[in-house]
């Protein structure tokens, strides 16, 4: 692997489906200088299930810590840390499968860490130097998830329904909602957070100065 001259400072952004973290995340990557941000996401490390069929992958729960291979993501996080370069693989979710190619990120002064359970994980959560939960009402995060799936993943409302109910409730009420303990700073309403996300990206820049 390559090597530069950076050790990133890591930003780790969670919460719950559909609280806005991804824009959260965005929007604290727009602030920045572009050649100075990376952004890997948790989702990326679905693990592999070829040994499935597609209807029956269709029915893992992807919302429990076990469908991620979190102890990748944590070897990435140490290697771009010693200034190494990573290949972080690309997930394909309307076939619940990875893709061969992969998506090289070089260490860059700030790499944003986002996903719902990178909290969860002590071997991520280590890694992180400055952890956000975005907080915004079920109700609210329910409607933008059936918007997401239906438009972006080729989901029918049952589909979204039933995984709903089956996996995304209880895993949130089990793994994320307890996570946000671990939070250093919780953002109200994700993305629509001027205050907070002004804040953040002030303290974001001080340490690159």
């Amino acid at each position: 692997m390559s090597q530069t001259p950076y050790s990133p400072f890591f930003i780790g952004v969670a919460g719950g489906t559909g609280s806005g973290k991804s824009t959260v995340a965005q929007k604290i990557a727009e602030g920045l200088p572009q050649d100075a941000v990376g952004v890997i996401d948790h989702d990326a490390y679905y693990k592999e299930h070829k040994d499935l069929s597609f209807e029956e992958r269709q029915l893992v729960n992807y919302d429990h810590p076990d469908s991620l291979e979190s102890e990748l993501l944590a070897q990435h996080l140490k290697e771009l840390r010693s200034a190494k370069t990573v290949d972080v693989p690309i997930y394909d979710f309307v076939n619940h499968a990875r893709k061969t190619e992969t998506r090289t990120i070089t260490p860059k002064p700030i790499i944003i860490v986002e996903g719902i359970l990178v909290f969860v994980e002590k071997s991520i959560r280590e890694n992180l130097d400055v952890k956000i939960f975005v907080d915004t009402a079920s109700d609210i995060r329910i409607m933008r998830r059936i918007r997401r799936d239906m438009e972006n993943r080729g989901r029918t409302f049952q589909q979204v329904r039933e995984q709903y109910y089956q996996t995304v409730r209880p895993m949130h009420l089990q793994f994320v909602e307890p996570s946000k303990t671990y939070a250093d700073l919780i953002i109200p309403e994700g993305g629509n957070n001027s205050v907070a996300l002004d804040l953040v990206l002030g303290k974001l820049l001080h340490v690159l100065r």
